[in-house]
């Protein structure tokens, strides 16, 4: 259930209301058209837009029981982008901050059907596309707190990666694993095309790994969310089964 996360639920709270204000306050300074250079085809406005609808989407989908077919996805005639996007914001942080994190809700992973998967899958949204707003306004990304990119790490990889992909039906060509470690952390990532997993696992069995990526916390994040290069993380071993991670996460992601 909501244990599944690396920080407490509380927490995520916070991280959706800080990530979404400053989200807010990069586009009130930027254009609009402005594109997004880690989301290729978009622009800054389309950032805020699509935020605002997976939070009605979301929120919809919990109050409902189940994903809805119809939300509203942009703005009405007589709302302006930003407010769309922060009532949307407010609308899904009411409903969330109204139950607690254990309490059942409808979700997309079997493993967790819990409010509290809603807490941090959305908290990430919002973290993942102010990056993408920053970008588009040609600022230099804000930092990211140290326990939310761990948390982060853990998501894209144990949800995304290890969930995501095979409820999708896509695997890797492959069979290898990945180890990744930062900040006294470790995970295994392990792919081929029978299984796609991943798990937090001990500093030894992340070193035998065929593939061993190592990094700031922060970098590490970004890198998995295609929101970094290839330089921000160091990898040891041929490179060959990181590569198939990183691609992998593309599908899982987009």
């Amino acid at each position: 259930m909501a244990g599944q996360a690396m920080i407490d639920q509380s927490r995520f709270l916070e991280v959706i209301g800080a990530e979404t204000e400053l989200m807010a306050q990069v586009a009130h300074t930027a254009s609009a058209d402005a594109p997004v250079p880690t989301c290729p085809g978009w622009t800054l406005g389309e950032v805020l837009r699509h935020v605002g609808s997976v939070y009605r989407v979301t929120r919809r989908w919990i109050t409902d029981g189940r994903r809805p077919e119809h939300w509203q996805r942009k703005p009405g005639p007589q709302q302006t982008l930003e407010e769309y996007f922060r009532e949307g914001r407010d609308e899904l942080v009411a409903e969330l901050s109204a139950h607690d994190p254990d309490e059942l809700a409808p979700t997309w992973w079997p493993a967790d059907r819990s409010y509290g998967f809603w807490r941090r899958r959305m908290a990430h949204e919002a973290t993942i596309h102010r990056i993408d707003a920053e970008n588009a306004a040609g600022r230099e990304v804000s930092e990211i707190p140290e326990d939310v990119a761990l948390d982060g790490i853990d998501e894209a990889l144990v949800l995304w990666f290890g969930q995501r992909l095979p409820l999708l039906g896509l695997s890797g060509t492959k069979t290898g694993s990945v180890g990744v470690r930062t900040a006294g952390h470790t995970w295994i990532a392990r792919a081929g095309p029978t299984e796609t997993v991943a798990w937090r696992c001990s500093a030894e069995e992340a070193q035998r790994a065929d593939d061993l990526i190592t990094g700031q916390p922060d970098k590490i994040y970004r890198w998995l969310w295609g929101r970094a290069g290839p330089t921000a993380v160091t990898v040891s071993g041929d490179q060959d089964m990181a590569g198939q991670l990183w691609a992998l996460l593309r599908l899982a992601t987009r």
